[in-house]
């Protein structure tokens, strides 16, 4: 038994020497992509510079630490140090933070982050273990070993914790505009349960809201306004041999139509028939696409020359020259891809369209022909979208660090856009940033901040999409529909807008 002990040091070196070779190696080899995952951490992000550099060769230190006898005590505390770090580094991210990056590289990467905790967490014992063996044999003294070990141990949960706390890639600055809250713009009216909570909104019309399912994409909710009546149908396609990879929905009354973009196929049929047919397949590539009748759709698709983001018009009617690109209307400013990201909506009253970006302080407004009428800017002060970001050798681009969002999501009716802020601005309540999410409000006909209102989370869950009618505000809050009715603060620009409208007639 006595030699056994004698001989475990041993092997537990010869285990972290293949550990740390082999996580150094694979990072290596795939360092392009090794650096880009780091630099997407929260805690790293603002260090990755450096970092993707040292850890890779503290790696390699203990290593040869491990090799050599006369380091190999001077090895076990690096590496029970490190482990401590990954350790660290592994429980806050789980536990305080937005972003779930990967830095390890090689056959950890498939492992889950409960699992690889769990692995650093034995790791760091058997470090321990093995530390605590080797000094027994060599008669060192508890308390002197002990004494190492633990400041071993604190010095690096210190400069984990120090380097996460101190990371200001995730924090939302306060920003140099202040807010004006409406007084009690929306009331809540109704709740209606769904059966998950992955339903998002397809569309409306007077009498009914219509929810496609993240899950089960061929899926059909339609509810009426009053959210009292629910109906489900699943859409049957014509043709089920397709590669999908992104199934969505969208209703436009008098049909609905279920496409992928990747594919790329666009199928159709009326409410209430399940049986949809193919109307447009390989016409064009899409990531966003806006009904704008029967046959006409308005893309964000991608530039095969360029690369880069551009908005354009399919029009099923128009023979071979079905697709005309509109390169010129979203603006580049880094990349041309995810520095030009955001939602592109419309309001089915007036047929206009909307585009607003995710990263920067614009959205633009246009009729349906994609003639650009205004290019108006939201509250806050970000101009130029705060994004890193590099092309991969397979001609892909990746964030390269976590990205300042200014524009979550948005929904316009009328005259009006309604945006939900991911920005806060100044002398705002921390409180209530964690408690709801912010609704800007703005006119689309001239430059106008209308002001904000809240919606509030429901079991501590945030809003996950919204739409706006003439009376209501409808929101899809975890596994919940939300009717709010518009009071007057809201009423109010409606009514105006409707009024200039006339007067120009």
């Amino acid at each position: 038994m006595k030699k056994k002990l004698t001989q475990f040091p041993i092997w537990i070196a010869y285990f972290f020497i293949l550990l740390f070779c082999y996580a150094a190696i694979s990072k290596i080899f795939d360092f392009e992509n090794f650096q880009v995952q780091i630099a997407q951490s929260p805690l790293l992000s603002a260090y990755a510079g450096f970092v993707s550099y040292v850890v890779i060769i503290v790696e390699l230190l203990i290593v040869l630490a491990l090799i050599f006898t006369n380091t190999k005590r001077l090895g076990l505390y690096a590496s029970l140090g490190i482990m401590v770090a990954f350790t660290v580094y592994i429980f806050l991210i789980l536990n305080y933070s937005e972003f779930i990056p990967c830095s390890c590289g090689g056959i950890l990467e498939k492992m889950g982050w409960t699992e690889h905790l769990i692995f650093n967490i034995i790791c760091v014992l058997l470090a321990i273990a093995a530390i605590i063996i080797l000094e027994k044999e060599n008669e060192t003294r508890l308390t002197h070993y002990s004494s190492i070990m633990i400041s071993v141990i604190v010095l690096n949960i210190g400069i984990v914790s120090y380097l996460f706390f101190s990371s200001e890639q995730i924090i939302k600055k306060e920003n140099n505009f202040t807010r004006r809250f409406m007084m009690h713009p929306i009331l809540e009216q109704k709740s209606l349960q769904l059966s998950d909570s992955h339903y998002y909104f397809a569309g409306y019309d007077d009498k009914n809201i219509y929810l496609g399912n993240r899950k089960f994409p061929q899926t059909l909710l339609t509810i009426d306004t009053a959210l009292t009546n629910k109906e489900s149908m699943r859409g049957n396609l014509d043709n089920m041999k397709h590669p999908f990879r992104n199934l969505k929905l969208a209703v436009k009354a008098p049909y609905y139509y279920i496409y992928d973009g990747t594919v790329p196929v666009i199928f159709r049929s009326k409410l209430g028939n399940a049986n949809a047919r193919t109307i447009s397949l390989h016409d064009a590539y899409f990531n966003q696409l806006i009904v704008l009748d029967s046959l006409r759709f308005a893309l964000r698709t991608q530039s095969s020359e360029t690369r880069q983001f551009v908005l354009a018009d399919l029009n099923l009617n128009a023979g071979h020259k079905k697709l005309q690109l509109h390169p010129d209307i979203l603006q580049k400013q880094i990349d041309g891809v995810f520095d030009i990201d955001g939602s592109f909506i419309t309001d089915n009253i007036r047929s206009q369209l909307v585009y607003t970006y995710t990263y920067r302080n614009q959205f633009m407004v246009m009729d349906a022909d994609m003639n650009v009428q205004r290019k108006m800017n939201t509250i806050d002060t970000v101009q130029f979208a705060k994004i890193e970001s590099k092309r991969l050798a397979d001609g892909n681009h990746k964030m390269n660090a976590p990205p300042l969002k200014v524009n979550l999501r948005s929904a316009v009716h009328k005259n009006l856009l309604f945006n939900q802020s991911d920005l806060m601005g100044k002398h705002e309540s921390k409180k209530a940033w964690k408690e709801a999410s912010i609704i800007d409000v703005y006119k689309t006909d001239k430059p106008e901040y209308a002001g904000s209102l809240y919606l509030f989370k429901k079991n501590n869950k945030s809003v996950s999409d919204f739409i706006v009618t003439d009376k209501y505000l409808y929101a899809i809050i975890d596994d919940k529909i939300i009717q709010y009715q518009f009071t007057k603060p809201i009423i109010k620009y409606f009514t105006s807008g409707e009024a200039e409208n006339r007067s120009k007639e």
